[in-house]
């Protein structure tokens, strides 16, 4: 009976409660968006880089060694002799070694040599490892895998051939155009900073830099591509390397022998403690973006109880008829509440049902335009608590035309 009392006051006022939901629907649809999106960009965020033990540089930051090397942000203060790479690879406690050259680009995006190995170990998100979409990784000197954002916004294909810039700026007035590659796999979206880098392996590295020197080619340089074979082109450095150990026990000894590394100075990063410090500089980001969608439901709520204060000041034969058939004040009080109740629900279902459909919609667009993946599970228990505290603000947003119904009964009853 209460219940059905609130409905059909609420349908005798459609235009104005149908705008009140509206309102109250979007200012929690945003509030749901922004908070699923900083959750899984935080998930994402913290998944870029899974099973590496430890990411071994030149001696500097270890947000600076993070973003360089997995994030192909930023360059390293020097690079690593090969020699010291392979005294520590070939380390009893080590499992797997993934070598990384950085310094050349391709049209804006890095340019990664490493070897094969980068295929078979590296992984993303929850141990899940790379895979191609098309072709095999490289086997030549001049071949080069493509990351999925590159093979679709420069829009290359198998066989494609491309010219690697040396640098790593957008543009770029030293090519190494002598020595094109040619495009042999194209890997799946992983939506992570794998996506936007081409890689080659590290003999590649050095053929395309036979004959440079100090960044400039030389013009006595004559080489012929075809003559060069993988066996005499040993690196004699490269930017970082990734390692596996053969038991996660060993990774702090490890990481403490490779910081007194005696022949050169290096650096043994943790990528996950790493990868928690470099979140926690973002934190301002993350707590302005729920400041905003929460004034923007602050704003809903003050709306929705504006809307019930002048719905109050038009109902007063209501009220008088409804203290005659004997409604005590705390009825009217109720009923406010319960109504407002009502719109809040309403809007919840269907900023879920919005938000969800959304996110169904938008996934394959944010994952090919900007690598990230939104995925459309809803986290329950978060979303629930987050929901709660949606329904006691709109019940504490309607308290003041409430108490305005419940003065007004008493009066009325005077």
């Amino acid at each position: 009976m209460f219940a059905k009392l609130a409905l059909k006051s609420l349908l005798d006022r459609k235009g104005s409660v149908a705008l009140s939901i509206m309102a109250m629907t979007v200012s929690i649809f945003v509030l749901l968006g922004v908070e699923q999106i900083r959750q899984q960009a935080k998930d994402s965020f913290a998944n870029t880089v899974s099973g590496v033990d430890l990411i071994v540089g030149a001696r500097t930051g270890s947000l600076n060694l993070l973003l360089y090397s997995v994030f192909k942000i930023g360059a390293p203060t020097n690079n690593i002799r090969w020699s010291t790479y392979q005294d520590i690879a070939s380390n009893s406690k080590v499992k797997w070694a993934i070598p990384i050259a950085l310094g050349d680009s391709h049209k804006g995006f890095r340019v990664m040599g490493t070897t094969d190995d980068y295929f078979k170990y590296f992984h993303y998100g929850k141990r899940r490892p790379l895979s191609l979409a098309q072709g095999a990784p490289f086997k030549g000197v001049f071949d080069v895998v493509l990351g999925a954002q590159v093979a679709r916004k420069l829009g290359y294909s198998l066989g494609n051939q491309i010219v690697l810039a040396h640098g790593i700026a957008s543009t770029s007035f030293s090519m190494h155009d002598d020595m094109p590659f040619t495009v042999v796999g194209i890997l799946d979206p992983t939506g992570t900073p794998v996506d936007q880098s081409l890689y080659v392996s590290l003999q590649s590295i050095e053929a395309i830099h036979k004959g440079w020197k100090q960044g400039v080619k030389m013009p006595s340089r004559s080489t012929a591509q075809d003559t060069i074979a993988y066996a005499d082109l040993e690196p004699k450095s490269i930017t970082a390397f990734m390692l596996g150990l053969e038991s996660r026990m060993t990774t702090f000894g490890l990481q403490r022998a490779i910081n007194n590394y005696t022949k050169e100075p290096l650096l043994a990063i943790l990528p996950g403690v790493a990868l928690s410090e470099l979140w926690q500089m973002m934190g301002i980001l993350e707590n302005t973006l729920l400041v905003i969608s929460s004034l923007v439901f602050v704003a809903a709520c003050l709306g929705v109880s504006a809307m019930l204060l002048s719905s109050i000041r038009e109902r007063g034969r209501e009220i008088q008829l409804l203290r005659v058939v004997g409604a005590p004040p705390y009825f009217l009080f109720l009923l406010i509440e319960l109504e407002t109740l009502f719109i809040t629900v309403s809007s919840i279902f269907l900023a879920a049902v919005l938000l969800a459909t959304t996110l169904l919609l938008s996934q394959d667009y944010l994952m090919a335009n900007y690598g990230l993946y939104i995925s459309g599970d809803i986290n329950v228990e978060h979303g629930a608590k987050l929901l709660i505290g949606v329904v006691i603000a709109a019940f504490i947003a309607a308290l003041i035309p409430s108490i305005y119904a419940f003065k007004k009964g008493i009066h009325a009853s005077n």
